[in-house]
């Protein structure tokens, strides 16, 4: 759970929810998500023992409908909600600012990311230059090159590939470096977690 809803601060956010109408657990996650802009979403076992915490309070009550449990704010809710108008005004505030950070944190991730895909297409595009150069200048021989243990030599010899794998390797390092010594959140964890994960994505796409 995000640190901005610490101390008992996502049970009054669930209420101000619900004082817009009622609503299922999962439509309180969306809503949630929507409002950190994806970049935080609560699960269902952070959202329902809350709700059930607030039925018991008498705060909200829930009826049945189509095999989910639709929850509504109750009077005692609403009273709630006016008692801590300053503290849900703060909680707002702090909100905006969670997302700002967080958004803030995403871009940095994204650029660095992206700086390293656009190295790694430029040598990838290298390598495969070199290769080709190298298949039509290279002699015709009778038998294939070896290497001190008698093994035939491979593309992944080569001195770019090499150094690919060097660049790869103080990739990783960094990039984890990096994170440890943030101490991210387990909400930003998760957004670099995509972000790499996107990074991914474009390698395939490039060496389809």
């Amino acid at each position: 759970m995000t640190a901005v809803f610490s101390h008992g601060r996502l049970r009054l956010y669930l209420l101000k929810l619900l004082d817009d109408g009622p609503k299922h657990g999962y439509e309180l996650i969306r809503l949630l998500e929507d409002r950190f802009l994806g970049l935080y979403a609560p699960s269902a076992g952070t959202i329902y023992p809350r709700l059930q915490r607030l039925e018991v309070e008498g705060l909200v009550t829930h009826t049945a409908a189509g095999g989910r449990k639709v929850y509504e704010i109750t009077e005692a809710g609403r009273a709630e909600l006016r008692q801590r108008a300053g503290e849900l005004a703060t909680l707002e505030s702090d909100i905006t600012a969670s997302v700002e950070d967080l958004s803030a944190l995403a871009g940095e991730i994204q650029t660095e990311v992206r700086g390293s895909v656009r190295d790694l297409k430029r040598e990838l595009r290298e390598a495969a230059r070199q290769t080709r150069r190298n298949r039509w200048e290279a002699p015709p021989t009778p038998t294939r090159p070896t290497r001190a243990n008698g093994g035939p030599t491979t593309a992944a010899e080569s001195p770019l590939l090499a150094e690919f794998d060097q660049r790869l390797a103080a990739f990783t390092v960094e990039v984890g470096a990096l994170v440890r010594a943030g101490r991210l959140t387990d909400t930003q964890l998760r957004t670099a977690i995509r972000l790499l994960d996107g990074a991914l994505d474009g390698l395939r796409r490039l060496l389809r």
